[in-house]
């Protein structure tokens, strides 16, 4: 099943400011969750929250840049700005879970009772169901508009709920067998887990600033269209070196068409464009480079490539 098409109302940058305003409202019924129980559990919940909103922040700053037309400095574009996002919230979730490691161990050191514990679950439940909402939402529309920065922030509301789930089962269980050492292992728990999150968006940004190549199935319908195009010419003309890669929504494709060295220009300008075209069909957002050369001749950088020991 696809996606329905994206709405202007789930644009990166819409959902983006909706996620800083439901950042502000969880910290606060988090904070009061932690103010009430005095769980540290909810503290290290509250915390990862605040990390949420200036993790929404900045990736709505890189999408905002993203969206720049290309310039002198910048010729292909400036869509790598979103990969800035998912790295900048991978260090701020280490610096949260830091945090809340140094918490959780004063508080196993140190167990105290915990207060009112139903209004901070309440609480606690009603940011969670939020974040839950905003997180599927936003997930979607990544794909829909291929946008790294909205992948990083909605993947981390995701964790930051299935954080909050666990906070609340151990809590439940803390109260109800009186072990409030429960509360401060899962505050540990859950820092662990987010350094792993954290360590994942980071390796995701370092990939896309890299030049990771295009995903194994747009390399696939890239080739499948390639091979149709030469088929379609009865085997006249043939491709070769492709290279792709991704930047934030943009796909870039660069190739080889090879041909007769006695057809005119004027065709070979003509089949150049009507590769672009099919390739465009099946590949949306893509930046198409192909260079024309006659049957049996190498680029030089083709033939350096070869030389090189």
């Amino acid at each position: 099943m696809t996606d329905a098409p994206p709405s202007r109302w789930t644009t990166p940058e819409n959902l983006l400011r909706i996620s800083v305003v439901v950042a502000i409202a969880t910290i606060a019924f988090k904070t009061v969750a932690w103010a009430v129980s005095g769980s540290v559990g909810l503290l290290s919940d509250a915390l990862e929250s605040l990390v949420n909103l200036v993790g929404a922040l900045f990736a709505l700053g890189m999408v905002t840049i993203a969206k720049r037309p290309a310039d002198d400095d910048h010729p292909y574009g400036h869509t790598k700005a979103e990969y800035f996002s998912a790295g900048f919230e991978g260090l701020l979730i280490f610096g949260a879970a830091m945090a809340i490691l140094w918490a959780s161990v004063e508080r196993l050191l140190h167990p105290q009772p915990l207060d009112q514990l139903g209004w901070g679950l309440v609480l606690s439940l009603i940011s969670t169901a939020l974040n839950g909402g905003l997180a599927m939402v936003m997930l979607r529309a990544a794909r829909q508009h291929r946008s790294a920065a909205l992948e990083g922030d909605g993947r981390h509301l995701l964790t930051d709920v299935w954080t909050s789930v666990g906070v609340v089962l151990g809590l439940l269980l803390a109260m109800w067998t009186g072990w409030h050492w429960l509360d401060a292992v899962l505050g540990i728990a859950v820092a662990l887990h987010i350094l792993k999150e954290g360590g994942k968006l980071v390796w995701t940004s370092s990939q896309g600033l890299m030049d990771e190549a295009i995903d194994a199935e747009t390399l696939t319908t890239i080739d499948a269209c390639v091979r149709r195009f030469e088929a379609e010419r009865g085997g006249a003309v043939h491709c070769d070196r492709l290279n792709t890669r991704r930047a934030g929504a943009l796909n870039f494709i660069d190739l080889h068409l090879h041909m007769p060295g006695d057809w005119s220009l004027a065709h070979a300008t003509r089949l150049r464009m009507e590769l672009e075209a099919a390739l465009l069909r099946d590949v949306p957002n893509a930046r198409i480079t192909v260079e024309v050369l006659p049957i049996g001749v190498q680029t030089q950088s083709e033939v350096a490539e070869q030389n090189m020991p």
